[in-house]
């Protein structure tokens, strides 16, 4: 039976001084996939804007937009959604077993998969010092003849040993070359590693922003990044479609996961971001995350009362 899990998003901004106006965009409401279906879902903002407005961003993610007119000095955004996801682990995908070499020809990949080739505002482009120093890094690990998935395990794996996972060694602006140079930093930045090296090679690889079940099944340990937004990478798989991989704690993909967003990295799809105009700072910055999987209900029972509403 497939997961089904409640996720709550809670931000929460203090400032200094009355912020007027603010305008913000959200990417917060997780995404219909292959394998993933929202529910319900639901978000709200305190205090209350004057516009707010949901569309689909050029990637298909779900995008809130908002404008607050009034002056204020506390900013809260709330997102609760009920999403299942399937396990798609069970089995290995149609053509996993292709040698690498074949994802990265181009000739017959369609515009929205050779779009993830290509340099994006975070991961440069070839001939760059990060872009140099990724095809150096995949080259240790990833060796002709293996399949797409083989090189995705490898260069998953080889991420986790040499990569510390420090949250404050870096920022959202620091470059590849940085986070390359001090193997240390957070989901984000292991991520677009991965991302990097699989460009590199000529792989397509997209960002993957979303969640991961916060309570671990019994007997396993807690993952690493639950306590916030959760980052990956996938790549994609000839005739497969895309394998997500995830660095930070050194696995495949699976029925634990929930998307939110997909871009070409982080600077695509931020779960929060926006201008504000004010003499004073951010004092204070709070986020909490939950993931929690509740069963489903049975065949013509009423919806959970407590699950979010709305869509």
């Amino acid at each position: 039976m497939s997961p089904r899990y409640r996720v709550s998003h809670t931000t929460e901004y203090r400032y200094s001084a009355p912020v007027n106006p603010s305008y913000g965009l959200l990417h917060l409401l997780p995404r219909d996939l292959p394998g993933q279906r929202c529910e319900r879902s639901e978000v709200s903002i305190s205090p209350t804007p004057e516009l707010t407005r949901e569309r689909r961003d050029f990637f298909g993610n779900r995008v809130i937009s908002f404008v607050l007119s009034a002056p204020h000095t506390r900013l809260r955004v709330a997102a609760e959604s009920c999403v299942v996801v399937e396990d798609a682990t069970a089995a290995p995908p149609l053509g996993a077993d292709a040698p690498w070499e074949t994802a990265a020809e181009p000739h017959e990949l369609p515009l929205d998969v050779l779009q993830f080739r290509l340099a994006s505002p975070l991961i440069p482009a070839p001939g760059m010092a990060g872009a140099q120093l990724a095809l150096s890094y995949a080259r240790e690990c990833v060796t002709p003849g293996m399949s797409v998935i083989e090189a995705v395990c490898a260069l998953t794996h080889r991420i986790h040993a040499d990569f510390r996972y420090a949250p404050g060694a870096t920022t959202v602006a620091t470059p590849l070359s940085a986070v390359f140079a001090g193997r240390a930093g957070v989901c984000q930045d292991f991520a677009h590693v991965g991302i990097a090296c699989l460009r590199a090679l000529g792989i397509p690889a997209r960002y993957v922003s979303g969640y991961l079940e916060t309570d671990p099944p019994p007997g396993r340990p807690k993952l690493t990044g639950v306590d916030g937004s959760h980052a990956w990478f996938a790549a994609h798989v000839p005739g497969a479609g895309w394998v997500g991989a995830d660095p930070t704690n050194d696995q495949t993909v699976n029925a634990r996961y929930v998307t939110t967003a997909i871009g070409r990295d982080y600077s695509d799809v931020p779960p929060m971001q926006g201008v504000l105009y004010s003499a004073g700072t951010t004092e204070a910055l709070s986020v909490a995350v939950d993931v929690s999987a509740f069963p489903p209900a049975p065949a013509g029972a009423p919806a959970d009362p407590r699950s979010p509403g709305g869509r």
